[in-house]
């Protein structure tokens, strides 16, 4: 076990497992000495600050979702929204996700990724702070767009955070920063909820209230800021020059962008309208926010335990078959019997949504270089949180003309199947560059 994942960890980004053993001599010794360069390059007091920062920025990156899908009930009521409307509420993450994770490979460029973070968190702070206390429906949108613009850059550039400072620990921080994103979500919908009665009932306090997290996750990322070595993601002493990746000429960068585009779909169905398929189900609002604190809380060990499967196996194909077998299994609980089985359905669902930790996992697998994942994750990320923004607006709509919940979970099982297909394509042991997508 001790020797695969020093390989896991030392090996070259985008290599498949399979293939390291045939590295030459040569590149081997190389990369060694590289990873020894880098460890002398950084005093060890800032690696572990970075760790720490890598932790909080991860546990800020999803609860200004799942907190406010357990109070959508009381937002809807206060601010007089429609159904319409909320399901566009809903869209607004993959929106903001898909438009302003664009920006994040050049602004890393331009300030480095650690400066970059450390706005994104403080713009998570002020958006998540302001935006219950504003008037009307419109003002709400605006600020909750601040918070997820902070959340969309810092989502792209962990990737390039974990390059950086970690350049032989790819493996084990991918996993680290995946479980701490899987905590936070499942924390915010868990706690959301009876938070918001114990400090007095009002839902403006029980949204601000996450605010305070993200101000915490600011503070390690201001020393980190003034680190401007690697501002086009490289890490000390190993270079992720490359030559330029074409990725849209990429059959495999599409499949994953899209893979990854319909499992965001899942996800922010799941976060934004399961607690209310329950409550409409009968199930007390207290406990739906726990059976979706279930669901996503299933990701925290999933999402370190995955990837490290994921990176010893040469096709992960049937990896992605068996997490959307269980998202359909799940669905079809749903339609059937969502009160009477609500706590098997949301563990199907939470291995269901896995399917994050795994597509993470294939952006690194999928590229020999590291400039190569650093392209790769800009347009997997963009492309396919654009490619979900349709998904929760459509089960808004849905639900408000149809006044129940048949056809939007109809809606969200048929989206499975390209799910299914294209997970398995995305899974096939290739990389970005031999696809004719390399510039000379």
């Amino acid at each position: 076990m001790a020797d695969d994942e020093s390989q896991t960890m030392t090996a070259a980004p985008g290599r498949p497992a399979a293939d390291r053993s045939r590295m030459p001599e040569k590149s081997r010794a190389t990369a060694a000495q590289a990873g020894t360069a880098a460890e002398q390059a950084v005093p060890g007091w800032l690696t572990r600050l970075a760790v720490v920062g890598l932790v909080l920025a991860a546990l800020n990156l999803r609860p200004a979702i799942p907190s406010l899908g357990a109070l959508l009930q009381e937002v809807r009521a206060g601010l007089g929204m429609s159904g319409s409307v909320a399901g566009l509420l809903t869209s607004v993450p993959p929106l903001c996700f898909g438009v302003f994770g664009i920006a994040a490979p050049r602004l890393s460029r331009r300030w480095g990724p650690g400066a970059v973070v450390c706005a994104g968190m403080a713009a998570i702070a002020a958006g998540l702070l302001i935006r219950p206390f504003v008037g009307g429906t419109a003002a709400f949108l605006a600020t909750s767009a601040l918070a997820l613009a902070g959340i969309a850059v810092s989502n792209v550039l962990m990737p390039v955070i974990v390059k950086r400072w970690f350049p032989d620990r790819v493996g084990p921080m991918t996993g680290l920063y995946s479980m701490a994103v899987a905590l936070g979500t499942a924390l915010a919908a868990a706690v959301t909820v009876p938070m918001t009665e114990a400090l007095g009932g009002s839902w403006r306090i029980g949204l601000a209230v996450w605010a305070l997290l993200a101000v915490l996750a600011v503070l390690p990322w201001l020393p980190l800021a003034r680190d401007r070595s690697g501002t086009a993601g490289e890490a000390p002493g190993v270079r992720l020059d490359g030559p330029a990746v074409r990725i849209t000429r990429s059959p495999t960068a599409w499949a994953l962008a899209c893979f990854f585009g319909l499992q965001a779909t899942a996800a922010y169905i799941t976060m934004g309208w399961l607690p209310q398929i329950f409550r409409d189900a009968g199930v007390p609002a207290s406990t739906a926010g726990v059976l979706l604190a279930v669901t996503m809380g299933l990701g925290v060990p999933l999402s370190f335990v995955l990837p490290r499967i994921a990176a010893r196996v040469r096709h992960q194909g049937p990896i992605a078959l068996t997490l959307g077998a269980c998202g359909l299994s799940g669905y079809a609980g749903l339609y059937f019997a969502p009160a009477a089985g609500a706590w098997a359905w949301a563990l199907l669902l939470g291995v269901s949504n896995c399917a994050f930790p795994l597509v993470l996992t294939l952006i690194g697998m999928r590229s020999r270089t590291g400039a190569g994942v650093v392209r790769l994750s800009a347009f997997v990320q963009s492309a396919g949180y654009l490619i979900s923004i349709p998904g929760p607006l459509l089960v808004g709509v849905l639900y408000q003309h149809s006044g129940g919940w048949e056809l939007p979970i109809a809606l969200m099982a048929g989206l499975m199947l390209p799910q299914l297909a294209l997970g398995f394509l995305a899974g096939r042991n290739r990389v970005v560059e031999d696809e004719h997508g390399v510039l000379a």
